[in-house]
């Protein structure tokens, strides 16, 4: 064994006095007694709707730094930016300096977390660190240093701040894409092991809800996610699904949605084995649909909404109405019908979203690939359990929460 101080440690840091080694282990021991003070194991963090984005509200660091990551179940790895910034987007908070944390350290190359990462490869020319490179599905990308280093969430039930340390993070150096300046990165809550959801799976559970509140109407305002006890959704009136493991696409949520309805209309999903048709990312704004599919739903919306069309359309969506502003329009409700009879209700905040002040289209659009977006998802509880595999839906109010 081989003290975490001790200059054969790999968390040694020469730069520290003996008495800043002090002090992180007065730091450690109060960070473990809140752990083990826990009720239920369970812990929590502020979710708050900006810009198409939903975004976590965590802190990094010792001492700790307030940190803003977008919450995507679609990815399956947490980064942030970080100095020295070689090239990264414009945020409006400072840029985490790993220099400043007294308990950040980059993984070595020979270390199992870099050899079973699957974005990751050593780079020689930086004394044989672990680096990582992530590419999104809008041409977005992060690299930097595959690192390790303390986060610290909020109890539920006892609000004290909890820290998780040795956590995997992408200390990102050199960050592109279409990232709004109130974000510092993305917090993965993918099935992969080096997600939040993840890397915390072993401590308290493998089970985290969140209920996403209206971004677009009126004034935005913050809900939570819940891992552990607090994050089971078992509560009269939730219906669950199997939560299907996609061979080609491991660290997504797949389900499958058997058809979705508008009225007397019921519009059947094409099968396709046993992969799933259908994964839930918070990280989309708007949903996806087969070709058919969309096609089908486009065409119930138009003859049940008595609304004039548009050709002022918001790029990327296809189907538009005007409005007047002060005027109540009715939109008709579509039933999502799920694998296992479970049917979810999707109101109007669901599937159509307002582009001007006189402009709203629906919220979805054709794909390849069917994605249930953020703004399908608001106002309904949506739980993840990776050890029953399924997900669990409510239809709630989901600023009732605060």
């Amino acid at each position: 064994m081989i003290h975490r101080d001790s200059p054969k440690s790999p968390f040694y840091r020469p730069t520290e006095t003996h008495f800043q080694r002090v002090e992180n282990a007065i730091l450690r021991s109060i960070h473990r007694a809140n752990y083990f003070n826990l009720d239920s194991n369970d812990v929590e963090g502020t979710i708050t709707p900006v810009s198409g984005e939903f975004l976590l509200n965590y802190s990094v660091g010792t001492p700790p730094v307030q940190i803003l990551g977008i919450v995507d179940t679609g990815s399956d790895i947490i980064w942030m930016q970080c100095q020295p910034c070689k090239d990264c987007y414009k945020q409006d908070r400072p840029i985490f300096d790993p220099s400043t944390s007294r308990t950040y350290s980059t993984i070595p190359c020979v270390s199992a977390d870099c050899l079973s990462a699957s974005r990751t490869f050593c780079n020689f020319n930086n004394g044989k660190r672990c680096a990582y490179k992530v590419n999104y599905g809008d041409g977005s990308t992060s690299e930097g240093d595959f690192s390790w280093d303390t986060i610290t969430l909020t109890s539920s039930t006892k609000n004290v701040p909890v820290a998780f340390p040795q956590t995997v993070i992408g200390c990102g150096h050199n960050n592109y894409g279409i990232f709004g300046e109130q974000s510092s990165g993305i917090v993965g809550l993918g099935i992969g092991a080096f997600s939040l959801a993840g890397q915390l799976k072993p401590k308290i559970g493998g089970t985290f809800s969140y209920c996403l509140t209206p971004m677009y109407e009126g004034d935005a305002k913050p809900s939570y996610l819940h891992f552990g006890d607090s994050g089971e959704v078992s509560v009269e009136g939730a219906v669950s699904t199997p939560l299907i493991r996609n061979i080609a696409r491991p660290s997504m949520y797949f389900v499958v949605m058997e058809a979705i309805s508008v009225g007397s209309k019921r519009i059947e999903f094409p099968r396709n084995g046993v992969d799933g048709n259908i994964f839930i990312d918070s990280g989309t704004t708007i949903s996806y649909l087969p070709d058919e599919v969309y096609s089908s739903l486009e065409r119930e919306m138009v003859n049940a909404v008595n609304l004039p069309r548009t050709n002022s359309a918001q790029k990327g969506l296809r189907l538009c109405f005007g409005i007047t502003p002060g005027e109540e329009y009715h939109i008709p409700t579509v039933f999502a019908h799920f694998k296992g009879g479970g049917t979810v209700k999707l109101y109007s905040v669901n599937t159509f979203i307002k582009v001007r002040e006189t402009v709203i289209c629906l919220a979805f659009r054709s794909g390849s690939q069917a994605i249930l977006g953020n703004l399908a998802q608001q106002d309904i509880l949506i739980g993840y359990d990776t050890q029953r595999n399924t997900v669990t839906f409510l239809n709630t109010d989901c600023t009732s929460e605060l």
